[in-house]
């Protein structure tokens, strides 16, 4: 990764995302990343993608590298919000 400050994409549920999240991340729920493709593309690069555990967010990194979109599994939210 470079050094821009990276995109923060949530890809868990609106509820889950309104009980708690990284401040400036952006929720697109897991169901919904193949639908909004283009505008992750739209983006800033990279993006780092996480949810409640990881497992989510693996899901949704592997699925947007295959897409050619800079991303990362950030894994859990909170882990996340402590790095960023």
């Amino acid at each position: 990764m470079n050094n821009t400050k990276p995109t923060i994409v949530d890809v868990r549920t609106p509820r889950e995302f309104m009980g708690g999240n990284v401040a400036g991340s952006i929720n697109i729920p897991l169901n919904e990343i193949q639908q909004r493709i283009d505008e992750i593309k739209e983006l800033n690069q990279p993006i780092i993608l996480c949810c409640a555990s990881g497992a989510r967010s693996y899901q949704a990194t592997s699925f947007l590298q295959s897409c050619g979109i800079e991303c990362e599994n950030g894994g859990s939210w909170m882990n996340v919000n402590y790095q960023y």
